[in-house]
């Protein structure tokens, strides 16, 4: 334990966002907090990598709930306004399908309408109805679980007749197919959980809320990316007395008499703390990190047995001379390939990696001249792959590049012709890669799948049910995946965290 005449000590594995916010909740408390992590920026999969005078931000692209990281700097006595500048997107984002069709999703009531019109006149009406069932789910699901800890038998049990009465079993596609008979519209209100690691068949309905947040609180972009959040978290810890150590890599979590007391870098030091809190995967931390203690729930098994979201593969790249083309292609695209749930199932249930493939394609220059070299534009490019885990699973030190040249060519055809002859830099990112950079379990995007049994208090908790003084953030654990989810986490955290006992002061020898 820490010297009483000093603030008690924490240390918060992992310079997430989840991290970091949870180091930001942890200083407000009164606590001397330690953030240590493996890469050389702050943010985890929301860091970024400059090549070429081109800046990739490699994870998260969005803000769709501002309040939260308001209320996270709010508890710090700061404004996050100050520190942060927020773009609303309008449109949020553009669908195109196959047969040239296309939906645009904007905050405007009367314009989603006319979209929804235009598509399939016959389903205005089930689409409002579908806006009420996502706000139902929104106050419940995010504004009364998600903000609170899940980690009682009792707390679940309490809310099981909602659970019921908003049908909770129902997957997200099930309940978008009752409302809506388009396919198109189908996808456009269903396909929101492959942003948090989630099958859209088969993650409970409660996720629909997705729907009612981007309408009330719009899809904002940050500018200088979520790396300009993350180092604004980071210089708020700074400014509260905490310490943010890059570059360098928790081995072990150390347990004495019972509980946390620190942990062991990769390089043998050790640091003391009077409580832990590990923004690193739920798996690993689990796995990797308690790996010298016997656990009672999270066991290896137990964790293997779980169903693990989604890989990525994901290509970054700049082009020359091209920021007067492609005028029809905003910030943010989706391009869907001419398979949905066969290709999901493919990507979570057979855990092959298809031929054909839908993109979510990002080109942030568009609305933030800092990203590329002047003239120039660059672009991330995501495509939903299958975890490492499958028996069958993808070797990508063979497929990447095919798959890349696969990339390209759809890039080509459907969106951006040309492309190969502006193309510059060039960075791909494989589920080995998330494995590796990430530690992330399986190379998963996102954790664990929030299906409806792996969703609050049967995820892991934000307090170890395993060592006491050990708490979790992030992904993996309560209320989940996503900016808003990882956010969230520390919120929670807060309150399972005791304030800071005050530092004692020392006396004089003349007192």
């Amino acid at each position: 334990m820490s010297d009483s005449a000093a603030p008690q000590r924490a240390i918060v594995i992992g310079a997430g966002l989840g991290g970091l916010a949870s180091a930001m909740r942890l200083g407000a408390k009164g606590y001397s907090v330690c953030v240590i992590d493996k890469l050389d920026l702050p943010g985890g999969r929301g860091s970024s990598i400059t090549q070429g005078g081109h800046r990739f931000d490699l994870g998260p692209t969005i803000v769709t709930v501002p309040q939260g990281l308001r209320d996270l700097w709010a508890a710090c006595g700061r404004d996050f306004d100050r520190d942060v500048t927020l773009k609303p997107m309008d449109p949020f984002y553009e669908i195109r399908w196959e047969d040239g069709s296309t939906f645009t999703m904007r905050q405007d009531e009367a314009a989603m309408e006319a979209e929804v019109k235009r598509l399939s006149p016959s389903d205005v009406k089930g689409y409002h109805k579908f806006l009420n069932d996502s706000e139902d789910r929104y106050w419940f699901g995010y504004e009364n679980l998600g903000r609170r800890p899940m980690n009682e038998l009792w707390e679940l049990i309490k809310v099981l007749p909602r659970f019921a009465w908003l049908r909770a079993d129902r997957s997200v596609y099930a309940h978008a197919a009752r409302r809506v008979r388009d396919p198109r519209l189908r996808f456009a209100l269903s396909f929101h959980p492959l942003f948090i690691g989630g099958d859209p068949f088969r993650v409970t309905s409660m996720y629909i809320l997705v729907s009612h947040l981007e309408k009330a609180f719009g899809v904002h972009y940050a500018m200088g990316g979520v790396q300009a959040i993350a180092k604004a978290m980071a210089q708020v810890i700074r400014d509260q007395g905490g310490m943010v150590r890059m570059g360098e890599e928790v081995d072990e979590i150390l347990v004495e008499h019972g509980r946390a007391a620190g942990v062991r870098l990769v390089g043998g030091e050790r640091l003391d703390a009077d409580i832990v809190v590990s923004n690193a995967d739920a798996g690993h931390t689990y796995t990797r990190l308690l790996r010298n203690r016997t656990r009672k729930r999270w066991t290896d098994a137990k964790l293997k047995r779980q169903r693990w979201s989604m890989g990525l593969f994901v290509w970054y790249f700049g082009t020359r001379g091209t920021k007067d083309m492609w005028r029809d292609v905003g910030h943010h695209t989706i391009v869907v390939g001419p398979r949905y749930r066969e290709h999901i199932q493919d990507i979570f249930i057979k855990g092959r990696l298809a031929d054909d493939m839908s993109l979510y394609v990002h080109r942030p220059s568009v609305t933030d001249p800092s990203v590329a070299p002047d003239g120039d534009d660059t672009f991330y490019v995501l495509s939903p792959v299958p975890h490492l885990g499958h028996d069958n699973g993808v070797d990508w030190t063979v497929e990447a590049e095919p798959y890349r040249q696969k990339m390209l060519a759809m890039l080509e055809n459907r969106l951006l012709p040309g492309l190969s002859q502006h193309l510059s830099e060039s960075l791909v990112f494989t589920p080995d890669t998330f494995r590796d950079r990430y530690l992330s379990p399986l190379g998963a995007g996102f954790s664990i799948e929030p299906r409806i049994l792996q969703s609050a208090y049967f995820r892991p908790h934000n307090i170890s049910e395993e060592v006491p003084g050990l708490f979790l953030a992030g992904a993996g654990t309560h209320p989940g995946a996503g900016v808003p989810g990882v956010i969230g986490t520390a919120e929670v955290l807060a309150q399972l965290v005791p304030d800071a006992a005050p530092a004692t002061p020392l006396r004089m020898a003349a007192e």
